[in-house]
């Protein structure tokens, strides 16, 4: 049934209410009582439906703006991780750079790699305090390679970090990639 149709069938249902109680001058006070009783009952089907289309509009925003915040997570998350090879380079480029006798200059790049950082550290980006002897771990770790151990003590132990392993919000973005002992 459409709405339409739902409205004539209640529009016939109260013109035969209205008929029977004004017509009779000695109108039936069960059938007046029966018919405000049926007016209340789909007053009442009317708000019911009303509130259920409220309720399902606000759970549609609420909806709407989750997937709207995911969507710029996921988009941040993707930007972060594309900028950790550049915070790679910086670090490569500071090992070569110390020999250098151009201070000035080590300097200068020096800052522009912390501020860079400081920018993605305050975005959530953390990075993975790895040191040598440290245990191997799956969860934050990718063996690239294993080499015999001169000490007993080094067996399963980190030896050397290749590169360096990232968080972003609590989830490791990037293992680091360690060389272990064995």
């Amino acid at each position: 049934m459409n709405k339409q149709e739902d409205k004539n069938i209640e529009s016939n249902n109260y013109k035969k209410c209205k008929k029977s109680t004004t017509k009779n001058k000695n109108f039936n006070k069960d059938k007046l009582e029966k018919c405000i009783k049926d007016i209340k009952q789909k007053l009442d089907k009317e708000k019911d439906k009303f509130l259920r289309i409220f309720a399902e509009f606000e759970n549609y925003k609420k909806r709407i703006q989750k997937e709207r915040f995911d969507i710029f997570s996921t988009v941040k998350e993707e930007i972060i991780i594309d900028f950790i090879p550049i915070l790679d380079d910086f670090r490569r480029c500071m090992e070569n750079f110390k020999i250098s006798k151009e201070k000035k200059l080590v300097e200068g790049i020096h800052l522009i790699q912390e501020k860079f950082y400081k920018t993605l550290k305050v975005k959530g980006l953390e990075k993975i305090n790895i040191e040598k002897g440290d245990k191997f771990n799956t969860d934050f770790h990718e063996a690239i390679t294993q080499i015999p151990s001169t000490k007993k003590e080094l067996k399963g132990k980190i030896i050397e970090v290749v590169e360096d392993g990232y968080i972003l919000k609590e989830k490791v973005i990037r293992h680091a990639k360690v060389i272990t002992g064995k």
